[in-house]
């Protein structure tokens, strides 16, 4: 097995053009340098250098073994820079709540890393309950989830925002602002599984003698706007989760909204990151508190 120090010694050699600067340059005798060489080229089978009275030379053989024996010691240094890094920058676990818009909070984390790039951001995504349980047992240092009326010690509260109606541009409801329970007497509804208010959303219609038929039931928020672009059926979402697939209306008498919040860590932050938990609580704070 070939030793890296004796790739050092080599291209010290290869670098300096002689064995006397190749020694001082890795901090070694000539005669210790000498028998490095010596060994390397033991271990390789074949004669690396050429000595003449005032310089040295590479062999055929020294001359094509120069490239791998660079390449060997980059790939070597960067892996150990890897794992410098990995020891040294900071990691920020955060959860995030499934039903929030993807959108939404990718331009949020792309703008924390513009004002701390060397921290490192781990994310989970779950439900309430999931990110709750994770940052009790410390697995999670923040959470992005709902406010239901914590402490500020607990939680910082962020933006409110309303419920929309979302149907395919081309529908016959689409020109409208506003929409009853009545309007959708006739349509097909698509039902968001992990919805916050999907029991009221249930409520809503019941109450009005309305029953809207289901055509398609999923946990994932991405794929009920889709297919609710696609025609499939209608469906209400949270305001951030509209894009410009879909026309957005607001459901008469629904009155329904959700506040978000940044959950905090359940335990006293290191104290080497401190700092980056302040930094980001400001940055969230600044960035989706209620305008």
């Amino acid at each position: 097995m070939m030793d890296l120090y004796l790739l050092r010694y080599f291209l010290a050699v290869v670098e300096t053009g002689s064995f006397t600067r190749a020694a001082d340059r890795v901090f070694v005798t000539q005669p210790t340098l000498s028998a490095g060489i010596k060994k390397l080229e033991g271990q390789v089978g074949h004669v690396l250098f050429e000595r003449s009275n005032r310089r040295v030379f590479l062999t055929d053989a020294g001359t094509r073994f120069l490239p791998r024996a660079k390449a060997i010691l980059h790939e070597c240094n960067m892996a150990m820079q890897v794992l410098e890094e990995a020891e040294t920058a900071p990691v920020l676990r955060l959860g995030v709540l499934i039903t929030l818009s993807n959108r939404a909070v990718g331009a949020l984390l792309t703008g924390f890393r513009k004002v701390m790039p060397h921290v490192a951001i781990e994310l989970t995504d779950g439900t309430e309950q999931e990110l709750a349980n994770r940052l009790d047992d410390r697995s999670l240092d923040y959470a992005l989830s709902l406010h239901r009326g914590e402490n500020e010690d607990k939680a910082i509260p962020l933006k409110t925002e309303e419920y929309r109606f979302v149907l395919p541009p081309d529908h016959k409801l689409a020109g409208k602002a506003v929409i009853s329970a009545e309007d959708l007497a006739e349509d097909y509804m698509i039902v968001r599984s992990r919805c916050e208010v999907l029991s009221e959303t249930s409520r809503y219609f019941t109450d009005r003698n309305v029953r809207p038929r289901l055509v398609y039931r999923t946990p994932n928020d991405s794929r009920a706007l889709a297919m609710a672009a696609a025609g499939i059926g209608g469906t209400v979402v949270p305001e951030s989760l509209v894009d410009e697939r879909v026309h957005a209306c607001k459901l008469k008498g629904f009155d329904y909204t959700r506040r978000l919040a940044l959950f905090k860590p359940s335990y006293k932050l290191p104290a080497g990151f401190e700092t980056v938990g302040a930094a980001f609580e400001d940055f969230i704070a600044n960035n989706w508190g209620n305008s």
